[in-house]
């Protein structure tokens, strides 16, 4: 005895019940797919609104703290002063992608102990990149064969 998909699904309850539960699934994931959408969007115009006050900081000469740049909804902690929070304020700064090895020489620029305990401060950069890409803060640039990252907010 051979089963056909097809009539499994329509002589069958429980193939009722499947196509029920897909309908479901579908919905949840068409749902899911546009909240995500509104999340990078919304990010996108809160990077904006950063840039703006970076740049009005700078013509102006005041000086922003971590928490007027620290994206909202996000746990204050110890780890604000991190080299995440670092990264993002340069990728904020900059007025082109940058590569790894670029965000490394502004880092040391600004705070060299922030680096000391990393045994390959390019790879840790490297992932704190990638991982504000995943959050939707940054994106990824290939100039010159290389790989270069830029704030979402241009």
């Amino acid at each position: 005895m051979t089963c056909d998909r097809e009539e499994v699904l329509h002589n069958n309850p429980r193939g009722e019940r499947n196509r029920h539960v897909q309908q479901v699934v579908n919905s949840a994931h068409q749902h899911l797919r546009e909240l995500l959408q509104q999340r990078a969007d919304m990010t996108r115009r809160i990077e904006t609104v950063k840039r703006v006050l970076v740049g009005l900081s700078s013509i102006y000469g005041t000086e922003l703290s971590n928490d007027e740049l620290h994206l909202p909804g996000r746990n204050a902690g110890s780890r604000r002063r991190g080299l995440t929070n670092a990264c993002r304020r340069i990728l904020l700064q900059a007025k082109e992608p940058l590569r790894a090895r670029a965000v490394c020489e502004r880092l040391l620029e600004v705070d060299r102990d922030l680096l000391q305990h990393h045994k390959d401060p390019i790879a840790s950069i490297v992932t704190v990149l990638n991982r504000l890409v995943a959050y939707g803060e940054a994106r990824t640039v290939t100039t010159e064969n290389q790989r270069a990252w830029a704030s979402v907010g241009e």
